[in-house]
């Protein structure tokens, strides 16, 4: 009898505890598509260790940093770091999360990804509408022997506030005085080419290229290898034709300084180097430093302590460069020390 009782009680005790792991925390966080890929993966990966579980709505930059401010959400995303003076504003930190490259993107029959070069004065005269047919001299010039179509470009953009955006348009004002002067950078910008279509978030935009002939468009790296669409080979600071992957990525964000930037905002577009890829850049994380849901703001930073540890295999394998293991022990001891747990 004491057996079966003793049974029981285990069986009991057993039952008890997996409903509590197969409840688990549920951590919300809102933002940036930039990362969206591999944020998907790391929590899939997480609740299988951890029973905690990542509802991650990918919806744009603008839309991330709203949601944290309002308090929608346990943390927020965006490729556009916020300033040092608005974190201490708000009440927030801000840390690096992942590292990725945008690409240029393109619809043209018969020419795949890299088959196509193009520079930073370029891609801002197609982007700002100045450049309006495919076969154009200052295209065919950097393609020498290739034939490109007497065909309209349609420009694709995003038509909600990102971080890609951001990184895009801060490389074609590094890579251009005149996009600089007559248009500059930012989440949102105004976009001066007549054929402009917007698209919202990353997904958008690569699905509006994969359907307009002629269009091109810019997308976070992996969105544009998931989904097949070509892409170009860019000419970079050092004046070298490079291709998108983890080594040009790598070699972008090699010599940041991190700890030197106020919020750790730092802009990767455009960096020296024979290897480097002009278009990279990092996605950030916002949190509150006294958040109203202690318990949640604990179990996310776990979530991002268990990644930064363990989801560098996964990164790679979508085409994101993991951070240096230097710059996340900066990040536990000098940003997330900041947050009352």
């Amino acid at each position: 009898m004491k057996k079966v009782k003793f049974f029981l009680s285990f069986v009991l005790a057993l039952l008890i505890s997996t409903n509590a792991f197969a409840k688990g925390i549920e951590i919300t966080g809102a933002g940036a598509s930039f990362p969206a890929p591999i944020y998907t993966k790391w929590a899939e990966q997480y609740k299988g260790v951890s029973g905690d579980s990542l509802n991650y709505a990918s919806i744009g930059s603008g839309g991330g940093v709203k949601q944290i401010k309002e308090k929608t959400v346990d943390f927020g995303a965006t490729d556009n770091p916020l300033k040092g003076d608005e974190l201490e504003k708000e009440g927030m930190v801000q840390f690096p999360a992942i590292i990725g490259g945008v690409v240029v993107i393109f619809n043209l029959d018969g020419i795949n990804q890299g088959e196509l070069r193009i520079d930073g004065d370029t891609t801002a005269k197609i982007f700002a509408g100045e450049i309006l047919k495919w076969n154009d001299k200052q295209i065919a010039a950097l393609n020498p022997g290739k034939k490109l179509p007497d065909q309209d470009i349609t420009v694709i953009t995003r038509s909600d506030s990102s971080g890609t955006t951001k990184i895009f348009t801060d490389y074609l004002s590094a890579a251009s005085a005149s996009w600089k002067e007559k248009i500059g950078s930012g989440g949102t910008v105004n976009w001066t080419a007549k054929s402009n279509t917007g698209g919202k978030g990353n997904e958008g935009v690569a699905a509006n290229v994969t359907r307009i002939k002629g269009g091109v468009g810019y997308v976070e790296y992996a969105y544009a290898k998931s989904n097949k669409i070509p892409y170009f080979s860019m000419k970079n600071h050092d004046g070298k034709f490079v291709m998108p992957n983890l080594e040009s990525f790598g070699a972008a964000a090699a010599n940041a300084n991190w700890a030197g930037t106020p919020g750790m905002g730092i802009a990767l577009v455009n960096q020296k180097g024979e290897k480097s890829w002009p278009i990279t850049g990092a996605s950030f994380i916002l949190m509150y430093k006294d958040s109203p849901n202690k318990e949640k703001t604990t179990a996310a930073l776990k979530f991002f302590e268990w990644s930064f540890k363990n989801g560098g295999k996964s990164a790679a394998e979508l085409d994101y460069v993991a951070l240096p293991a230097s710059v996340t022990d900066y990040v536990a001891k000098n940003v997330w020390s900041q947050i009352k747990k």
